[in-house]
Order: structure tokens, then sequence, then C-alpha cells
């Protein structure tokens, strides 16, 4: 059950979209409130479930959507961010939705509105449009203030929780799951994938597991059938000697290291300048003993001869290209290829050269 990709050109929507402030000036639910308001509060018209965490979200998302469709319904899912193009992030039935008549249908409200906050008012306005049958939505940064906190998710997926955006979620991992938990409402049920936050949610059933849990407390019955997914950039094969996966935190990177065959790869990394770049490096440098640095269109990435100054002491050979394309290049002429480090750096790759 394989998803369909839009294309990835730059139309009118699509650019004014790029164009959009990523980040808000003050976190907070009034102006996405006010935006769904406008709409018509399209997240009413139909359940949800909320996928909070630090790494997985995605994967995890497109999973419970596709074992909901195996179970004879119709599924929205809204995940980010994108490496394929825009229109990756808002799928019905397994498929990328017009994703320029998404944006504008929510444009003419959306003065003084973030990116983030247009993205996700047009995938909930969508799927009402579509009329789905379950809206399975990714959180964006933490929960409490996310935009996507105004939905009423009958079931919560906490995937896991690792030290990341401190200065916004808190300094301790507690901390962080408590902001991610306080998306779960009043009757919800709570899936986590880590049993040790149970104790944060008294009032609310707490089930362990992960997306196919969540899709059967969703239906409340045992799920009858298995499904797959594809996911760009998430251990993504682009040939028998070259990977991709987004991997951005060091938890992520634990993750990948477990999974990753043992060969001397050549890694192509960017990684932006909130993440622990020290830990992502010594876990990279696990991988094979070549680092060619570089950095992704993300105003927040590191300078690639920044990031090859911090990676010596990990590699036995560091290069830096500022350039993704050639970076890359340079590797593929190396050995077998890794590239990691941040999503962005992937959506960039995929851009024709």
């Amino acid at each position: 059950m394989l998803a369909r990709h839009a294309s990835t050109s730059v139309t009118g929507q699509t650019a004014w979209v790029e164009a959009l402030s990523p980040w808000p000036e003050e976190f907070g639910l009034d102006r996405m409130r006010a935006l769904l308001r406008d709409l018509g509060d399209p997240q009413r018209a139909y359940p949800s479930i909320h996928v909070v965490g630090t790494n997985g979200k995605s994967t995890a998302a497109r999973s419970i959507a596709a074992l909901l469709r195996a179970e004879g319904l119709r599924a929205g899912v809204y995940t980010s961010p994108h490496v394929s193009g825009w229109s990756e992030r808002i799928q019905v039935d397994g498929n990328d939705v017009d994703f320029e008549r998404a944006v504008e249908r929510v444009r003419p409200h959306a003065e003084g509105a973030t990116q983030f906050e247009v993205l996700t008012a047009a995938a909930l306005t969508e799927f009402r449009e579509q009329s789905v049958d379950v809206a399975v939505v990714e959180a964006g940064l933490g929960g409490r203030l996310d935009a996507t906190n105004l939905i009423d998710a009958r079931v919560v997926l906490l995937t896991n929780v690792a030290l990341e955006h401190t200065d916004v979620l808190g300094e301790t991992r507690e901390a962080i799951a408590r902001e991610k938990l306080a998306v779960v409402k009043p009757g919800a049920i709570a899936v986590l994938g880590e049993p040790e936050w149970a104790e944060l949610l008294p009032d609310n059933e707490v089930r362990t597991g992960g997306g196919r849990e969540a899709a059967a407390a969703f239906l409340d019955r045992p799920l009858g059938r298995e499904a797959e997914i594809s996911l760009p950039g998430r251990l993504e094969w682009r040939g028998p000697d070259e990977l991709w996966d987004g991997a951005h935190n060091p938890a992520g990177l634990d993750w990948l290291l477990e999974r990753l065959p043992k060969r001397d790869w050549t890694v192509v990394a960017s990684i932006l300048s909130d993440k622990d770049a020290e830990a992502m490096l010594e876990r990279l440098g696990r991988a094979g003993r070549t680092l060619i640095a570089t950095r992704s269109s993300n105003a927040r990435a590191l300078d690639g001869k920044e990031l090859a100054r911090r990676a010596e002491p990990y590699f036995d050979r560091v290069e830096s290209d500022d350039d993704p394309h050639s970076a890359l290049r340079r590797a593929r002429g190396a050995g077998p290829v890794l590239v990691t480090g941040s999503l962005y750096l992937l959506a960039d790759l995929s851009r024709a050269d």
C-alpha cells in the first residue's frame, strides 16, 4: 500500500507558503483558534488521533492511517516536515492531496499566521472537504502550544521522549513529556511507547505500544490486517550503496545505528545549530571513517566548515562542502553513502540539482 507523490514544482500557493515565517514571535493557540473558527472549525467534522513525541512521529502517523485504511476507513494523515515536496504532508487514502487547492482555501483567512499554522489549517480543512472517517495528525513542536492541539483526539500516541528544543519544552525528559502529553483531553486513550510516563495521566486510560495499538484503541477492537507504508527519508535506500535517513538528534541516530548495515559508510551530514552536534557526530563516527559536512537551506543549519571542525575528533577524514548536491557527488565516489542529520538536507537533495 505505497503512497503516490505529487509534483514538487513550486507554484503560486506553494511559493506563498515557503515565504511564510516558520516560527511564531510568541507561541500560543489564539491565532490558530481564530483561523480555524473562520474556516468553520473543520477539525470538528471527524474524529482524530494525535501523534506526539520526539522521534518516529511521521512513521507512526502513516502507519496508523494505513492500518485504519486496511480496516475499511477513509483516513487522512498530516505529517511534517517533508522530503519529497510540500504535498507529502497531507494525504487522504494514501495519496497526496491537491496541495495548491488545500492552501488556497485557507489563504484568505490566514493573515498573520505562521507557516505551520497555515499548513495545519489546510490539512484539517482538506480532511473535512474529503469527508474522512478519521484524521491522524502529527504534532509539530511539543504539544501544549502546538497548532495541532485544537483537535479533540480520541486517541493520543506518544512515541518517545528525548531532550530536544529544551529552550521551549523544558530541560528534562519529564518536563518535555508533560508538554507533549498536555494534548491528552479528558476521556481520551493514551498509548505510550514508553510506559514510564503513565503516571502523568492518572485520569486517562493508558495503554502501552505504538501505531498498531493506537489504531486498535481507536477502533476499540483488535486489528485484523497488516499494512505497509513508505515514507521518504526514513531508512530510505536510494540504490544498493546509498541510504537516506532524517535522524536529527542523538536518539534518532541511536535508532538508525541499530538498523544500519555494518559497512564503512561515507557520511554526508548537515546538523542544525540548536541540536547536540557533538553527540550526533560521535554517533555518526561509528558508522564510517569519512564525513563530508554540508549545510542545508534551513537558516539554523551549521556552516559546513564549522560542522567539519567539530567532527574532527570522531572521523579519520573530514571534508566540507556547503553545496549539498556537490557534497553528495563527492561522497558517491568514495564508497557506500549515508545521508543524514537533517530532514531539511534530504529535502534539499530531493530538489533538482
